[in-house]
C-alpha cells in the first residue's frame, strides 16, 4: 500500500507540473532566475535548492533553460539530475548525464561548472570501479580549479570535492595514509567555507580509513562526529551511512543488540529512499547482528535479502561482506561444511576485487608510460634534428669564415669562430645526454612495471605494494636527476640501490647487493654526472651474473686512493668477461645496455674543468687455479 501511495503521489506531482495548473511558487522562481541569470553555483542554488532531488522537475527545468539559452543554469540542473541517478544506483545513466553537464559547461565557458562536472564524473567512475579514470577526472578538476587566481566559493568547494574523491580512490587501493592526507586537506577547505556537509563526509571517510587500519575505536569517534553534523543539518543520506558504520563497529566490538536498534531504523529509511546499495548493506548488517544474537533463522533470511540485492545490482563489496557473514552464521550453527564453503567464496571474492583493481591500475600505468615513451621518442627525434641543424650551421659557418677571412684579420676571425664552434659542440653534447635520458627512462619503466605486474597476477599483494613504492621512488629520482648536470655521490648510491632492487625482481631477488663507504669520505661533497654508475651495474647483472645459477653478489665500494681522487669499485662474482663475451657471440639477439663509450664521454666532458682526469680500469678476478671468479671495475673520479 505504501508503494502504491508513493507512485500515485509521484504521478500526481508530475501531472501538476506538466499540466495547466503549474506550481505557482516554482513558476515565479523560474521567471525570477531567467531575469537575473546568475552564473555561479551559489547564485543558481539560491533559486533551485529546493528542487535538487526532484528528477521530474529537474528535467523540465533543463529543457526550459536550454530554450532560453541559459547554459549556466542548465549545467547546474544536469549535474544534480546525474547525482539523483547515482543515488538510485543508476550509475551508467548518471555518467551519461554528467557528460552532458560537462559539454554544457564548456558551451557556457564556465570554469566553475566544468570543475563541478569533472568531479561528478570522477565519482561516477569510482562507483563503477574504474579507479584510474576516476582519478584522472578528479585530478583534471583540481588542476583546472587551481588555474583561477582568486577562486570563488563554488570553486573552493570543488577543490575540496576533488581532494575527497582522490582520497576515496586511494582508500579503494588500500593506500590508507595517502587517503587520510587527502581527506584532511579537503576538510581544511570545507572548514574555511563553513560547509558542514563536506566536513561530515570527510569525517566519515577518515573513519573508513581508520577502520581499515584496524583502529576501530578511532574509527567510531570519526563516525560519531560525522553523524552529529548530519543530524544537525538534517541530511538523511548521511545519517543512514553514519548509522550503518556505527552499527558495524558495535557488532565488531561485541554489542550486536546496540547495533540492532540503529539498523532497524536505518532499514526503514533506506526503503523509503529507494537506494538499493544502502538497502543491501542494511539487510546484511541486520543479518550479521542477528547472527551474533543467535537469532539464526531471522539472520539467514535477512542475509539472503541483502545478498539478492547485491547480486542483482552487482555491488561487489556488498557481495564479499555477504559471503563473509554467511560463513560466520554457519560456523555459529556448527555447520562447518557450509561455513568453510562461504569463507572460501568470501576470500576468493575479496582477492578478485583487490586484484582486479590493482591489475587495472598497473595496466593503466603501463599504458601511461608507454605513451610517455612514444612522446619521448618524438622529443628525441626533434633534438636529433636540432643536432643536424647545428651541424649544418657549423659547416655553413666554415665557408662564411673562409670568405670573411679574406677581408678581416685572420687572427680575430679564427678566435671568434673557435668560440662559436666550442659553443656548438657543447650544445651537441648536451643534446646527446638529453637523448640518452629520454630513451632510457620509459624503456626501463615499462620493463619494471611488467615485472611488478607478475606479483599482482600471482596474488603477492605485499610484494607488489613494496616494489611499487620502491619503483615510484626510483622514477622520482630519475626524473629529478634528468634535469641536472651533476648530483652528489650520496644521491647516486641511493638511486643505484633502488635500481638494483627493481632489477633484482627479475632474478627472484637472488642477487645480494652491498655498499661499503670509507668513513673518512663525505659523499655529499663528491659530485658526478647523474646515472653514471648505472651502465656498470647493468653490465655486472646481465653479463656477469645472469648466466650464473647460484650465489650472485655485487659489491659497490667507495675509497679515497690519493689526494683529489675517489675510487668507486663495482665488483661481481659472475662468470667473467671472457665467458660473457663467448655467450654473447653465440646469441642471435644481444641485450643492449646504456653505452659505456657514451658514459666515458660524459665523464670526460664532466672532468674537463678539473686538474686531474677520470679513469676506468677493468680487472678480471681469478682463483688459485686461474679460473674466473668475477670482474672488478674501478672508476676514479677527480675531486678538483
Amino acid at each position: 500500500m505504501l508503494r502504491i501511495f508513493i507512485i500515485t503521489l509521484f504521478f500526481s506531482s508530475t501531472f501538476a507540473f506538466y499540466g495547466q495548473e503549474k506550481n505557482p511558487v516554482l513558476t515565479n522562481e523560474l521567471d525570477s532566475i531567467l531575469k537575473v541569470k546568475p552564473v555561479t553555483y551559489k547564485g543558481i542554488n539560491s533559486f533551485l535548492r529546493a528542487y535538487r532531488r526532484d528528477t521530474t522537475k529537474l528535467k523540465e527545468i533543463a529543457l526550459l533553460f536550454e530554450a532560453n539559452n541559459y547554459l549556466d543554469g542548465k549545467t547546474y540542473v544536469e549535474n544534480f539530475l546525474g547525482i539523483q541517478y547515482r543515488n538510485y544506483s543508476l550509475y551508467k545513466k548518471a555518467l551519461a548525464t554528467h557528460k552532458m553537464a560537462l559539454e554544457t559547461a564548456k558551451r557556457a565557458n564556465s570554469i566553475e561548472f566544468r570543475v563541478f562536472s569533472l568531479n561528478m564524473l570522477g565519482v561516477d567512475y569510482r562507483k563503477l570501479d574504474a579507479n584510474r579514470t576516476a582519478l584522472d577526472y578528479n585530478h583534471e578538476a583540481l588542476t583546472l580549479a587551481e588555474t583561477v587566481e582568486n577562486p570563488n566559493l563554488g570553486l573552493r568547494r570543488s577543490i575540496a570535492v576533488s581532494l575527497n574523491s582522490m582520497g576515496n580512490i586511494y582508500l579503494l587501493l588500500k593506500q590508507y595514509d595517502l587517503a587520510i592526507e587527502r581527506f584532511k586537506k579537503s576538510q581544511e577547505i570545507e572548514k574555511s567555507i563553513n560547509n558542514e556537509l563536506g566536513l561530515a563526509i570527510n569525517y566519515q571517510n577518515i573513519g573508513y580509513a581508520k577502520n581499515a587500519q584496524g583502529k576501530s575505536d578511532e574509527a567510531l569517534v570519526f563516525f560519531k562526529k560525522s553523524l552529529e553534523i548530519n543530524n544537525r543539518i538534517n541530511n538523511t543520506y548521511g545519517q543512514i551511512i553514519c548509522k550503518s558504520s556505527i552499527a558495524s563497529m558495535y557488532i565488531k566490538q561485541g554489542e550486536p543488540a546496540k547495533a540492532l536498534e540503529l539498523i532497524k531504523g536505518n532499514l526503514e529509511t533506506a526503503e523509503k529512499l529507494g537506494n538499493n546499495e544502502y538497502l543491501a548493506y542494511e539487510y546484511l548488517n541486520l543479518g550479521w547482528a542477528q547472527s551474533r544474537l543467535k537469532q539464526f533463522s531471522e539472520a539467514e533470511k535477512n542475509l539472503e535479502k541483502g545478498l539478492a540485492i547485491a547480486k542483482k545490482y552487482d555491488f561487489a563489496p556488498a557481495l564479499s561482506d555477504a559471503y563473509s557473514h554467511f560463513s560466520e552464521l554457519y560456523q555459529s550453527k556448527n555447520d562447518f561444511k557450509n561455513a568453510l564453503k562461504y569463507y572460501r567464496i568470501s576470500v576468493e571474492f575479496e582477492k578478485k576485487i583487490s586484484n582486479d583493481r590493482n591489475i587495472q591500475y598497473v595496466n593503466d600505468l603501463i599504458i601511461k608510460y608507454d605513451s610517455e615513451r612514444q612522446n619521448n621518442q618524438i622529443k628525441s627525434l626533434a633534438k636529433q634534428n636540432e643536432i643536424a641543424q647545428l651541424q649544418l650551421i657549423k659547416n655553413s659557418n666554415t665557408w662564411i669564415i673562409v670568405f670573411v677571412s679574406l677581408v678581416l684579420l685572420l687572427a680575430i676571425l679564427y678566435f671568434l669562430n673557435r668560440q662559436r664552434l666550442l659553443k656548438n659542440q657543447k650544445r651537441i653534447l648536451t643534446l646527446e645526454q638529453d637523448v640518452l635520458r629520454t630513451q632510457m627512462n620509459p624503456h626501463f619503466i615499462f620493463n619494471a612495471l611488467n615485472s611488478i605486474k607478475h606479483y599482482i597476477i600471482n596474488n603477492e599483494q605485499k610484494n607488489a605494494v613494496h616494489y611499487l613504492n620502491k619503483f615510484s621512488k626510483l622514477v622520482r629520482k630519475i626524473l629529478e636527476s634528468s634535469t641536472l648536470k651533476e648530483v652528489s655521490l650520496q644521491e647516486e648510491l641511493e638511486t643505484m640501490d633502488l635500481y638494483l632492487t627493481i632489477e633484482n625482481i627479475r632474478f627472484s631477488n637472488e642477487i645480494k647487493f652491498q655498499i661499503h663507504v670509507n668513513d673518512v669520505i663525505c659523499l655529499d661533497k663528491i659530485k658526478l654526472p647523474p646515472l653514471v654508475l648505472q651502465p656498470f651495474i647493468e653490465n655486472a647483472i646481465w653479463h656477469g651474473l645472469s648466466s650464473k645459477k647460484y650465489n650472485k653478489e655485487i659489491t659497490l665500494s667507495v675509497n679515497k686512493n690519493e689526494e683529489g681522487i675517489v675510487d668507486v669499485i663495482i665488483q661481481d662474482n659472475g662468470i667473467g668477461r671472457k665467458a660473457s663475451a663467448k655467450i654473447k657471440s653465440e646469441k642471435s639477439l644481444n641485450r643492449k645496455s646504456i653505452g659505456i663509450s657514451l658514459t666515458k664521454e660524459r665523464l670526460n666532458n664532466f672532468s674537463k674543468n678539473f686538474k686531474k682526469e677520470y679513469a676506468i680500469v677493468y680487472e678480471d678476478l681469478m682463483d688459485k687455479n686461474k679460473l674466473p671468479i668475477g670482474t672488478k671495475v674501478i672508476i676514479s673520479i677527480p675531486l678538483f
